[in-house]
């Protein structure tokens, strides 16, 4: 059996992660907007996350490119470079004071990171048939 089944499997749940992490920044937000959370509590909750989302969506985006999958790694690229310019330019973390500043924005890029893991659930799952499939 060739590892395309098996990295296809681990696409799904590490994907699945994402999008549960996703899920729960877009009810952070709500709850914020809401009110019933504070900001400082958000931000402390949020924060210590942020960076572990990075890494695993990064790490399966190289993984796809050690092992030669490039459709799924060009998929992934532009979310790869959104995250990796955050890190760099030291503007990934959640401010208490400027939070309700940068709210809408915040929503709107969790939204849309959703959506994409969502389409990338489908995609991955999919895929991970057509290799099943082909194995037997």
């Amino acid at each position: 059996m060739s590892g395309e089944p098996y990295l296809f499997i681990f696409a799904v749940v590490v994907n699945a992660v994402c999008l549960f992490l996703q899920v729960f920044f877009t009810i952070m937000y709500s709850d914020l907007e809401c009110d019933y959370i504070n900001p400082i509590e958000l931000c402390n909750k949020l924060n210590k996350i942020i960076l572990p989302d990075f890494a695993i969506h990064g790490f399966l985006t190289v993984l796809f490119l050690v092992n030669g999958y490039w459709f799924p790694f060009l998929i992934n690229l532009p979310l790869l470079a959104f995250n990796a310019q955050k890190v760099i330019n030291k503007n990934y973390l959640l401010d208490a004071t400027e939070i309700f500043r940068t709210l809408n924005k915040q929503k709107r890029e969790s939204f849309i990171k959703l959506g994409f893991f969502l389409f990338l659930f489908f995609f991955y799952l999919y895929r991970m048939i057509m290799a099943l499939v082909r194995e037997d």
